[in-house]
């Protein structure tokens, strides 16, 4: 199992995730400074959970439209 992530994280990377959405890509080195040019925090620990956590909003997001293109082209 995987480790649980805490609401702040989620509500501020979803946060940005929505705003900038077009901006973060699957690279986690990319998102990390992106939130850092996005967010003032000092902590480098909670940058890099909030871009690993847009990270993974945007490989869950790439995989939802590959299958809704595939379901399309077989129906």
């Amino acid at each position: 199992m995987g480790r649980v992530r805490l609401k702040p994280i989620k509500r501020i990377g979803m946060e940005l995730w929505q705003r900038y959405k077009e901006r973060f890509k699957e690279s986690f080195e990319e998102n990390k400074k992106i939130v850092d040019e996005l967010i003032e925090y000092k902590s480098k620990k909670l940058r890099n959970k909030i871009a690993g956590y847009i990270t993974h909003l945007v490989k869950l997001e790439r995989k939802r439209t590959k299958l809704k293109q595939a379901q399309s082209t077989s129906s």
